[in-house]
């Protein structure tokens, strides 16, 4: 026999599922890298658009080394040697050359058992990480990688490092990482055959070069085991100090000898040297106030905040001129830099430790307000070619820039300042006064600070050196970023605008101008001493460093060795040092304060950095450390010491032993706290979706094994009748059911009667009992039987005391009489004495014929064959033969023949009557479940039958009476039903919509809550089951427990209210709940079902009909899912919410009674506002800041604050965790959050009552996307009010809020204008909850305000659902599945998830995801989630599979899907990634 299509589908699911688990099997041990490359990727994203400028400008591959190269690097071969050669001559090549020979000797020892050893290229910056690696691996032909701290190397663990440090032969890194992993020993001195310093004059002090030698290096008593060292440099000295005594002690502190070229001659000849101009200008005027400089100085002077801007502006009106003076003033004076001043004045206001009087902070800001609109409307002039417009240093500029300059050129320069805004200031000077064919960029370092300054991210200065090597820059204005270590093309012109400070500012800035018959030029005012002494300096001090190095002799003895270092390190003698006895991991003074720090961030609580606190204590420092309150240790006190930084890194030191000691740190000075704790994370508090078990199931209601045991004396009434009784199609009389206990109001239940022919089955229930006179309960017991005998072929015992219930027939009319009538007035008593005194109506042959019409007839030897009776056919007799349109029977010969059911022996003996009337009659269908649909199969039945009165059964019971009767079981089915749904709400203590109770238990199939799939084992006829009210009610428990958890501690951090909130709403505490509560035994799983007989009577014996023959009660099981469980109980909750229009004490009191946790424990709304306690931020004296910013809030927004701190909150960003003691917009956006939410799905759950939770789900990440809210942000104009500190923020918002607004006035009125942007900073969707947020605390939580503004903001943009179908379909999970079911026509696939336990295999780690095709799997994901896991899984498989064409899809993947398997497609299990 062919299996049916659901018979196939699970067939096919249990096959999917057992080769997912034996891929999972396969893979279970194998821990992907997949976290630690998407680490390494979003390595902030501007040091990963370095790596790829700089591979853009990939360096060439160097075959052929110059003499002087070979030279030295024959010497780095044999010692320890720091190379000194002028910038642009080679020195990395040199180091090219040696970590070839070093490498070559490695894999030979490697090739004699020696234990592998690998090098390390050291830098001091993240851009020359990268820069250096890209030339060293198109150098080399080793395995090579590069680490910088952005990657997240803090964090990495042992078994990383190792990995790393096994596959590569070659580390590129910043010192500082090294330092780490020498200090953790994740690795050994001994495990390195080579250190490379890039820029090996920073070895000093507590510079990690230096460290690493005084810690590690020295320490390495086998001196055969040490490293080689190879440093580079410029100059070996960048102060100014004796030549000879800081060379002497670089060499020192590198165990090395400083080394040149023995022939200056080849190394001239390599490198250009460029023309030297000592060019003089007249001299400057003494700094002075310009006019505007003297305005604000009368005006606001006094104002401390703005003192070095007019220390600054008067510097620049001797150094550059008038003009750039007072533009100087509008940088500083521009609304974002302005606002930073602000923050900058609240935030010392905040800190004070004695405080003033807020209105000193008002008039303070009010001041700085004002000067602001005084520069604001200043008019700034175009700049005049003349002093003091511009000073005669800039014209001096000016002339050589011209002269460069004046027609189109090739050429490159590079004008060097000492301030960086001086280079902001050339740079919009000469965009105004230079010569049309001058290409100006600016190249200033990433740090800033000051009011008037702008950041510079790495990405940036690598697009402006990216720039100006293509020649879409000609000039740059360069701080000294530009002379040490970046790649820089050779110039025509270097200009030292301000003059170097030390010797080696002046080699590499000179180093720039290597191209042939470059110029570099000393710009000294006239008469100006320090200037020719500066310039004297330098000749003179490079000449002695030549000197100094080309007189080494060959054969001299290494200076640097272990005593004079020690003389060196005399200082830190007193410092103590831990060693591990484990690892051996070096805990040092210098290192404490990084070890203490990362063991702060680990916390995961958002716990502020340890605070130090020092003291002087007789002539000397004590400091004492101390660490947020989740530390397991909370202080330690440090050795006193002479210097304040000594203090505070033995307070930090101690506090380390201590952590170690208490074992919070590990043996390698890792915190042993990894972001709190891992079983709050999703994939430990998640359920299976596949895990089920079998749990026991209630069948019948208690009330009615309540009710029994005793004949009672009177009796309730509940009236069922249909509202369209004539799409029955026969006329039928209404039944009331009798109870010993007053009955619920029940809802209608819809029934299915014919083809395309429905009615409600109504029933009323009546508040009066009536009293059952004696005799009357035995004639309705008797009725009641009859029906189950002769409609249903069921024959009970008598046993008025066990029954639960009984039928009586309702007179007709009832209706209009039953206000005015007692209960038993309307039964028809008349009906039952007669069923009581007849057990059959008797025909004999003189009966008229109409009389045998509208009879209903039963078969008295097949319980299946009933008919209703017609009318009489004349022109037949019973031996006449069978017409056509008869109903089919097993004997068809003759009428009488298909009349009688007897077996053939019995038929032989049987003697009937041949003058009888034939009966046009209707075979009765043998059909139950009227809550299913008819459907057109059924219809198509011949029901016509040709049969004899003799042989049949004419029932007592009138024809409208058996009618209605035959719809009893599906009656009596769905009042069990909702009487078990009310039973579960009397557990919780909830009271429900009885329709809303039974809809929220009922699972219909194996997989209800797999949205949108091939449904397996569907119960039909049962309702609607629970996913919609799941749906709508995990948003109220998401709304309910942040509400909840937010009151009970305002001033948590964010972070701990999503790790508590989650212990709350996670199904294993649902499931946990439902299981205590016993909850599996009330849901619906098993629908009506003639066979299963859980519509029969409770109580009472059967003695004849299927079933008989069972003894006792049985015990009914049924098979849940873990997460089906959990899924109830969100349903339940949705259903409470929706029981009381608006009225939300009852959810609320659903959710208490389901989480079962102290964190959420109220029972009606107000008593959350009872909860929360102001905290002191929110209660403390509003400012004229706080107060104007709730005024222009209120103007748009038409909401009053009563508490204006509470909406600065809301606007205060996370890069300013306390602004003026206003905490930033996290707490208020994890509430604003869920209310939002909880809108926005009330909105679109009512809006769309027939769409499915998948449905609701896509749409719904729409409203609440980061997209729509950062467009609703900049519409509402909230983007103007954000404080934050740091100048990426400001950048991304205003680009952001340019672009959506160009994007609104395009759209013409579209409602999806927002969806056509690139994705907005985050930041901006943030305000726009914890603006929600705020509004809710300040109303004292009224929720209709957060309806108000959905209604006045956001509703408009939705309420054409269907425009952002696309944007819902950009969801992997859901694009996945249209592309193979829509494009490629393929129905047999699966997406499914399950945990991976960790390397021990003691808990769940992470989850992995994977999609299958046909059976084979074609891609996976990993994450913490399972429904992350499935979205990496479907962006995988939407890469394989992009671009197949469906022949190719076919041919690849042997799909043979039919049209009608696709239509039948759905989203098998996919539905809960989105």
């Amino acid at each position: 026999m062919e299996p049916t299509q659901q018979q196939k589908a699970v067939e096919r699911k249990e096959t999917y599922k057992q080769r997912f688990e034996d891929w999972r099997l396969q893979h279970a041990r194998i821990r992907t890298d997949e976290e630690i490359r998407l680490r390494e990727r979003v390595v902030a994203d501007e040091s990963l658009s370095v790596r790829e400028l700089i591979r853009k400008d990939q360096p060439c591959r160097v075959t052929s080394p110059r003499e002087y190269q070979l030279e030295l690097f024959e010497r780095a071969k044999q010692q320890n040697t720091i190379a000194v050669l002028d910038t642009g001559s080679g020195k990395t090549l040199i180091a090219v050359l040696l970590l070839r020979h070093i490498l070559d000797q490695e894999l030979e020892d490697r090739l004699a058992g020696q234990k592998h050893r690998i090098a390390f290229f050291l830098v001091d910056s993240v851009t020359l990480v990268f820069q250096q690696y890209e030339f060293l691996k198109v150098n080399l032909d080793q395995r090579i990688e590069c680490f910088c701290g952005e990657m997240g190397t803090d964090h990495w663990a042992k078994e990383t490092w190792q990995k790393h440090l096994g596959q590569n032969m070659i580390i590129v890194c910043t010192a500082e990482i090294l330092h780490q992993c020498l200090m953790r020993s994740f690795i050994r001195m001994n495990q390195i055959n080579l250190l490379i310093f890039d820029e090996a004059h920073h070895a000093k002090k507590n510079h990690p070069y230096a460290r690493i030698i005084k810690d590690f290096y020295i320490t390495e008593d086998n001196q055969t085991k040490r490293p080689r060292i190879f440093g580079m440099t410029a100059s070996p000295v960048d102060v100014r100090s004796d030549f000879g005594q800081s060379a002497k002690e670089l060499e020192v502190m590198l165990h090395c000898q400083i080394a040149t070229a023995t022939d200056p001659a080849l190394l001239r000849t390599a490198v250009s040297r460029p023309e030297e101009i000592v060019a003089v200008y007249e001299r400057l005027q003494f700094p002075y106030s310009t006019r505007l400089c003297q305005e604000m100085e009368a005006r606001y002077g006094q104002m401390q905040t703005l003192s070095k801007i007019f220390k600054s502006a008067k510097n620049v009106t001797s150094e550059l001129g008038e003009w750039c003076a007072d533009q100087l003033w509008s940088f500083a004076m521009a609304e974002k830099e302005a606002l930073k001043v602000e923050k900058k004045i609240e935030k010392a206001f905040a800190n004070e430790p004695n405080s003033r009087p807020v209105e000193m902070l008002d008039a303070e800001l009010n001041d700085l307000r004002e000067a602001q609109a005084f520069v604001k409307e200043w008019v700034f002039e175009e700049p005049l070619i003349d002093i003091p417009v511009l000073s005669s240093k800039v014209l001096a500029l000016r002339q050589y820039l011209n002269l460069i300059y004046e027609r189109p050129t090739d050429a490159r320069c590079i004008v060097f300042v000492k301030q960086r805004y001086t280079a902001r200031l050339l740079g919009n000077l000469f965009a105004r006064i230079g010569s049309p064919h001058l290409k100006l960029g600016i190249l200033i370092g990433t740090c800033h600070g000051d009011p008037g300054d702008v950041k510079v991210s790495f990405k940036q200065q690598m697009m402006t050196l990216h720039r100006f090597k293509k020649g879409d820059l000609n000039c740059l204005f360069a701080t000294s970023v530009a002379e040490e270590g970046l790649d820089i093309p050779d110039c025509n012109l270097v200009i030292r605008f301000d003059l170097y400070s030390t010797l080696i500012q002046y080699i590499q800035s000179r180093g720039r101008a290597r191209h042939k018959a470059s110029k570099y030029i000393h710009m000294t005012e006239k008469g100006n001493s320090m200037h020719v002494q500066a310039v004297r300096d330098v000749r003179q001090g490079e000449t002695v460093m030549r000197q100094f190095c080309e007189s080494l002799p060959a054969d001299r003895l290494l200076q640097g060795n272990d005593a004079d270092l020690d003389a060196a390190l005399i200082k830190e003698r007193n410092f103590r040092i831990f060693v591990d006895p484990v690892s051996g991991a070096k805990l040092t003074y210098a290192s404490s304060l990084m070890v203490l720090g990362h063991f702060v961030s680990c916390l995961g609580d958002g716990s502020s950095p340890p605070n130090f606190i020092v003291t002087a204590e007789h002539g000397q420092y004590a400091c004492e450390v101390v660490l947020p309150e989740s530390s397991p240790v909370h202080a330690a006190k440090g050795r006193p010491s002479a210097r304040k930084a000594i203090a505070k890194r033995s307070a930090a030191f101690e506090a380390c032993v201590l952590l170690r000691q208490g074992g919070h740190l590990d043996e390698n000075l890792v915190s042993t706290h990894h972001k709190h704790l891992p079983a709050m994370r999703n994939a430990h508090l998640a359920l299976s979706m596949n895990k089920s078990s079998s749990y026991d199931m209630k069948v019948k209601p208690s009330i009615w094994q309540g009710s029994r045991g005793s004949i009672p004396h009177s009796l309730y009434m509940t009236i069922i009748e249909l509202e369209y009784p004539e799409n029955l199609g026969r006329p039928s009389q209404p039944i009331a059911l009798l109870t010993r206990t007053r009955m619920p109001s029940f809802p209608c239940v819809l029934l299915h009667l014919q083809v395309n022919r429905t009615s409600h089955m109504i029933f009323t229930s009546l508040q009066d009992q009536f009293y059952i006179p004696g005799g009357h309960l035995s004639k309705l017991n008797a009725f009641t039987l009859r029906i189950y005998k002769d409609v249903f072929n069921k024959t009970f015992e008598v046993n008025e005391a066990a029954m639960s219930y009984w039928f009586a027939p309702v007179i007709d009319g009832f209706k209009s009489i039953v206000a005015s009538r007692k209960p038993e007035q309307l039964i028809d008593w008349a009906t039952i004495n007669y069923v009581d005194a007849t057990d059959a109506w008797k025909w004999d042959i003189e009966c008229p014929h109409n009389e045998l019409e509208n009879r209903y007839l039963v078969d008295r030897w097949d319980g299946s064959r009933r008919f209703w009776s017609i009318k009489v056919v004349p022109d037949l007799r019973p031996q006449d033969p069978v017409p056509d349109d008869a109903a089919p029977h097993r004997h068809m010969s003759t009428i009488i023949d298909y009349t009688v059911s007897l077996f053939s022996k019995s038929r032989q003996k049987a003697i009937w009557r041949q003058d009888q009337p034939v009966i046009y009659a209707h075979r009765i269908l043998h059909r139950l479940n009227w809550l299913d649909e008819y459907t057109e199969e059924e219809d198509r039945v011949k029901k016509n039958a040709y049969v004899c009165p003799e042989p049949l059964t004419f029932s007592a019971l009138p024809a409208g009476v058996a009618a209605m009767a035959y719809l009893v079981p599906s009656a009596v089915s769905r009042i069990e039903s909702y009487l078990i749904a009310l039973e579960t709400c009397d557990l919780l203590g909830l009271q429900i919509r009885p329709d809303l109770a039974l809809e929220a238990i009922t699972k219909d199939s194996d997989n209800t809550q797999e949205h949108r799939q091939e449904e397996l084992h569907l119960q039909r006829g049962m309702g609607k089951n629970y996913e919609r009210l799941e749906f709508i009610g995990d948003c109220f428990l998401k709304m309910a427990t942040s509400i909840s958890i937010f009151c009970l501690s305002p001033d948590n951090d964010e972070y701990e209210y999503h790790v508590r909130r989650m212990l709350l709403i996670c199904n294993k505490n649902l499931f946990n709940t439902a299981i205590n509560k016993k909850l599996y035994e009330y849901i619906r799983s098993v629908g009506f079902s003639r066979e299963a007989r859980n519509w029969y009577p409770q109580g009472i014996k059967l003695l004849e009909g299927k079933g008989f023959k069972k003894s006792g009660e049985e015990e009914h099981k049924h098979q849940l899912g873990d997460k089906t469980v959990a899924d109830v109980c969100e349903a339940l909750i949705g259903a409470a919410l929706l029981s009381y229009n608006g009225d939300m004490d009852m959810a609320v009191k659903a959710v208490t009674a389901l989480v079962s946790s102290p964190d959420h424990d109220v029972t009606q709304w107000e008593d959350y506002y009872k909860l929360y306690t102001k905290p002191l931020y929110q209660l403390a004296p509003t400012t004229a800041v706080q107060s104007n910013l709730a005024s222009q809030i209120e103007q748009k927004m038409g909401y009053r604050f009563k508490y204006p701190r509470l909406l600065m909150s809301a606007f205060v960003h996370p890069s300013l965790p306390s602004f003026g003691g206003i905490p930033c917009y996290q707490r208020l956006e994890f509430l604003g959050d869920s209310l939002l939410d909880m809108a926005c799905v009330n909105f679109i759950f009512h809006r769309h009552p027939d769409r499915d939770p998948q449905w609701l789900t896509e749409h719904k990440m729409a409203m609440v996307s980061n997209k729509f809210l950062a467009a609703l942000s900049v519409k509402l104009g909230f983007h103007k009010h954000l404080r934050f500190a740091g100048q990426v923020v400001e950048f991304q918002n205003r680009d952001y809020a340019m672009e959506i607004k160009e994007a609104e006035q395009e759209s013409k009125g579209a409602h999806d204008y927002w969806t056509t942007t690139k994705n907005p900073p985050k930041c901006l969707s943030d305000m726009v909850e914890a603006y929600l947020g705020a509004i809710f605390v300040d109303s004292e939580f009224d929720y209709s305000e957060i309806e108000r503004f959905f209604n006045n903001h956001i509703r408009w943009f939705f309420e054409d659902m269907s425009i952002y179908d696309t944007f819902s379909n950009n969801h992997p999970v859901t694009h996945l599945h249209n592309l193979l079911t829509l494009s490629l026509g393929c129905s047999n696939y699966r997406l499914m998830a399950s945990p991976i336990p960790n390397a021990a295999g003691t808990d769940v780690d992470h989850q992995v995801a994977v999609v299958m095709i046909h059976g084979e799997v074609v891609a996976s994901g990993t994450a913490a989630s399972s429904k992350n896991a499935k979205v990496k899984a479907s962006e995988k498989a939407l890469g394989n599979l992009r671009g197949l064409a469906p022949f190719e899809f076919r041919t690849t993947f042997g799909c043979q899907c039919t049209e009608g398997d696709v239509q039948g497609a759905t989203m098998e299990d996919m539905g809960t990634a989105i």
